[in-house]
């Protein structure tokens, strides 16, 4: 019988190099702002359903934020897999709900509640599908319409980064 693993490996790291899910998508950030990859993200699926249209931006730095957002939800996956390691709850002060961006107050106060609701509704491969295409899609001049339901991964991708966002905020607190 043959095992299935999840290739987790990062891929920019260096051959044999392990990395944290922390040490990920604290990598991620530092490559990418918070602000500045919601809205290539945005722009990305934009341009990926628009026809008769391609995306202004280099293909290189399209293809490098595919890559990297790869990383990304392998990180968040490996966060679901250690979630009693990440205990991330928070009581709730007075936050203004502008604050919690798309995520609840009840994803504001525990963010792995976004990861694990993304992964129980898609795979690592699912999402990577979901990038690729979008990016092919964004790339190039076309007459089709990418095939299947692109509205609800791109809404997990945007929480999963908020969600991410808040989790290395709350670490550096403390």
């Amino acid at each position: 019988m043959k095992k299935t693993r999840t290739d987790l490996q990062c891929p920019f790291s260096g051959v044999g190099k392990k990395y944290s899910a922390v040490q990920m998508m604290e990598a991620f950030f530092q490559l990418n702002d918070l602000t500045a990859s919601k809205k290539k993200l945005n722009s990305i699926m934009n341009y990926a359903v628009k026809r008769n249209s391609r995306i202004k931006e280099d293909p290189s730095v399209i293809f490098h934020f595919r890559q990297s957002m790869q990383s990304f939800v392998r990180a968040g996956y490996l966060i679901t897999l250690k979630e009693k390691k990440w205990a991330v709850n928070t009581q709730l002060e007075e936050v203004s709900p502008l604050v919690f961006g798309l995520l609840s107050e009840k994803e504001y106060q525990n963010p792995l509640l976004v990861f694990k609701k993304a992964f129980r509704e898609y795979s690592i491969k699912e999402f990577d599908y979901f990038m690729s295409g979008m990016v092919y899609f964004s790339l190039g001049v076309h007459d089709n319409l990418p095939e299947r339901n692109i509205v609800s991964p791109y809404i997990h991708l945007t929480k999963m980064l908020d969600a991410a966002h808040l989790i290395l905020e709350r670490r550096e607190k403390k």
